[in-house]
Order: C-alpha cells, then sequence, then structure tokens
C-alpha cells in the first residue's frame, strides 16, 4: 500500500455546481435563486445581519457599560506563590510563566502582594510590590526590584 492508492470515503469528493447551464442540468433557468426578489438579483449579496429592513437585532438590544481602552491590566501574585520557588533564585515574568503563574502569553504588568508568608530569600523583579510584600521579602534575607 502507498500514499497513491489511498482513496477519500464515498461521497467526499462531489462534483462542483454547474449553475446556469441549461435546464437539463437541473441548475437552469434561475439557477438555484428562485423567481425575482432582492435575493435573486446580481450585485451586492446582503449581509449576515439584515434583517429585510427591519431594525436590526443589535440596534434593537440596549447598550450598557463602558470598556476603557486605556486600562492597564496588572496580574496579582501573592507571598505564598513564590514560596515554591528555590532559595536564591531569581523571580521574573519568565519564571512565572514556567511556574504556571501566569498565562503563558501574558506581557504585561503584575505586581506582588503580602498574602501569605515567604520563608526563603528570593530575589523578586516585579513592576509592583506592596508595603507588605517588600517588607516580607526583605525580612526573609531577599531583594524586591521595581522592573519598568
Amino acid at each position: 500500500m502507498d500514499l497513491s492508492t489511498l482513496k477519500g470515503p464515498k461521497g467526499a469528493r462531489r462534483p462542483r455546481k454547474r449553475l446556469g447551464r441549461g435546464e437539463s442540468s437541473g441548475w437552469g433557468k434561475t439557477a438555484g435563486r428562485g423567481h425575482k426578489g432582492q435575493k435573486a438579483r446580481s450585485g451586492k449579496k446582503l449581509s449576515a445581519d439584515f434583517e429585510g429592513g427591519q431594525m436590526p437585532l443589535f440596534r434593537r438590544l440596549p447598550k450598557f457599560g463602558f470598556i476603557n481602552p486605556f486600562k492597564k491590566q496588572v496580574e496579582i501574585i501573592h507571598l505564598r506563590d513564590l514560596d515554591r520557588f528555590e532559595e536564591g533564585s531569581v523571580v521574573d515574568l519568565e519564571t512565572l510563566k514556567k511556574a504556571g503563574l501566569v498565562r503563558k502569553k501574558y506581557d504585561g504588568l503584575f505586581k506582588i502582594l503580602g498574602k501569605g508568608e515567604l520563608k526563603k530569600p528570593l530575589t523578586v523583579k516585579a513592576s509592583a510590590f506592596s508595603e507588605g510584600a517588600t517588607k516580607a521579602i526583605v525580612a526573609a534575607g531577599g531583594k524586591a526590584e521595581v522592573v519598568g
């Protein structure tokens, strides 16, 4: 058996519809468009949301809320999450991604908060720190460096 002998399942490859090629083809005369009307005409096709001139659904429904396009997304990491790293290691965005604490594609800011305890000295590089987190990191013998 080789690739040249392989065939798709029955009905996988259908011949294309040849529209408007005579009555005996089954797709002659109106070529599957029916009689008259907007959809029978040539030219611009209707969009999926067109409702025949009726007020479209997306315009009938009420709009509410506001999405701030300038909002800064900040990931939050707690001290208890940092306790899994080895003593003396450097904790930055790449390390957090590898540990699964931050999404793989995340590329923004992250802040360290003081929830939990830190028992190992670590060098933590983050966008921001809470006061409690900074004190806890320094008390454990580590460093808290603000990056970017």
